[in-house]
């Protein structure tokens, strides 16, 4: 019976059409237990937080009304207490399997994917952010071989031909040759299938779950006996979990039982719990403020970020909501006082994490379905005496930024008047 439960899920998962992946909403659809995945345990030594709680109207709200929110975790941490802590984490049955309260990152794990990444840097496993792709049998003869890691990291390597935001509006992984999800297919039978004798085009932003799964694999194959050695001096010995935290891996079941004598690869999906989150990013802020090794990683990829341009859409996430990316992270949200220096992380189905290292304050967000109120429980929470203009004007020439639709007619697009 589990073997079948299994399946289904899994093939609920693969339902690769980008109208499903638009209706399938749920962050529930992702349980962790039907991974294979790499586990770091908890710290004895885990951080404990200490707390000045009190009640936020708008917060409160939206757990109220949380059929409709889908919100289910809200943290708000800052003067290095946490001061709005609400939780809603139903239990929950999928196919009378019940889920673990392990919360999935979706698209946040990409910016845990590049934080991996510093701290390979820092241990010497890579040499720099300008390192070359280069010796690894995986990406040969495809467009990814040689690359400076850097592109990568940024989302500009040039596959829009093949895979993301640029070639679908509304999917960021599937591949248009094979139409098969990027990110559940271990990666040397991706190249095989899709991106073998592919060229490189211009390097332009285009947000891809691909260009991440080549990134952590990369890491994987730099540090090799020592991968899980590097996951768990970050996470149990640097952020200190209190709980088991995962990145998980390629099925191995479903439709994928083909691909039997392929090695599974890694996933930059991760679970963790809420609080760990937020540990997570008290680290990552404390990195960057005490100028740690990876604090200067994550200064470098900071200073080489580089602009969206027209992919700006509907201000519902900071994903969505931001002029730049560098390293995996969102840059530079609309309205804010230019410099401001926010580091952004972006789920599907409204995962978000805001850490923003000037002012030592801390957003983390875990929802069933992005339709809360992002605006005023993230984007206004943010300290509103930073934003430059109630128009949320931020354009070089001074102009306001107007709210149009895009050519297809699928998604809305943010552009300077003049």
């Amino acid at each position: 019976m589990k073997k079948i439960i299994l399946l289904v899920l899994v093939l609920q998962l693969t339902a690769f059409s980008a109208l499903s992946a638009i209706q399938n909403k749920n962050t529930w659809d992702y349980p962790l237990f039907i991974f294979d995945r790499y586990e770091i345990n908890g710290s004895q030594d885990f951080y404990q937080f200490e707390s000045d709680l009190r009640k936020d109207n708008d917060v409160v709200d939206e757990f109220n009304n949380q059929s409709e929110t889908g919100i289910i975790s809200y943290l708000l941490f800052e003067d290095n207490k946490i001061v709005i802590d609400e939780s809603d984490i139903p239990d929950f049955d999928h196919d009378g399997v019940k889920i673990e309260r392990y919360l999935p990152s979706h698209s946040m794990g990409k910016s845990l994917v590049s934080y991996i990444t510093g701290h390979a840097i820092c241990e010497g496993y890579i040499e720099s952010v300008d390192e070359r792709l280069s010796g690894w049998d995986v990406i040969e003869n495809t467009l990814y071989e040689d690359q400076v890691l850097i592109d990568l990291l940024n989302m500009s390597a040039g596959d829009q031909e093949y895979i993301g935001e640029r070639l679908d509006p509304q999917v960021d992984n599937l591949l248009k040759k094979s139409y098969v999800n990027g990110n559940l297919i271990p990666l040397k039978r991706i190249m095989e299938l899709d991106l073998l004798n592919s060229k490189k085009s211009k390097p332009v932003y285009n947000y891809s779950a691909l260009t991440t799964h080549v990134i952590l694999n990369y890491v994987i194959h730099k540090t090799d006996d020592d991968w899980q050695k590097l996951l768990n001096k970050v996470f149990n010995e640097h952020v200190k979990v209190k709980n088991s935290v995962y990145f998980t891996k390629t099925p191995k079941v479903g439709r994928y039982e083909e691909l039997v004598g392929y090695e599974q690869t890694g996933r930059y999906s991760f679970y963790a719990t809420r609080y760990d989150y937020l540990r997570i990013a008290k680290t990552i802020m404390e990195d960057w403020n005490n100028d740690t090794c990876a604090g200067k990683y994550l200064k470098t990829i900071y200073d080489r970020r580089i602009e969206k341009a027209d992919n700006i859409k509907d201000p519902d996430s900071v994903g969505l909501y931001t002029q730049k990316y560098g390293g995996q992270f969102h840059f530079d949200i609309y309205g804010f006082k230019k410099g401001r220096k926010i580091l952004g992380m972006d789920g599907f189905a409204g995962q978000q994490i805001l850490i923003d290292v000037d002012n030592e304050k801390i957003i983390v967000v875990n929802s069933l379905y992005r339709n809360y109120d992002w605006k005023k429980i993230v984007y206004d929470k943010l300290s509103p005496s930073n934003i430059q203009s109630s128009n949320g004007s931020q354009c070089p020439d001074g102009s306001e930024l107007k709210k149009t639709v895009s050519d297809d007619g699928s998604y809305y697009v943010y552009k300077c008047s003049s």
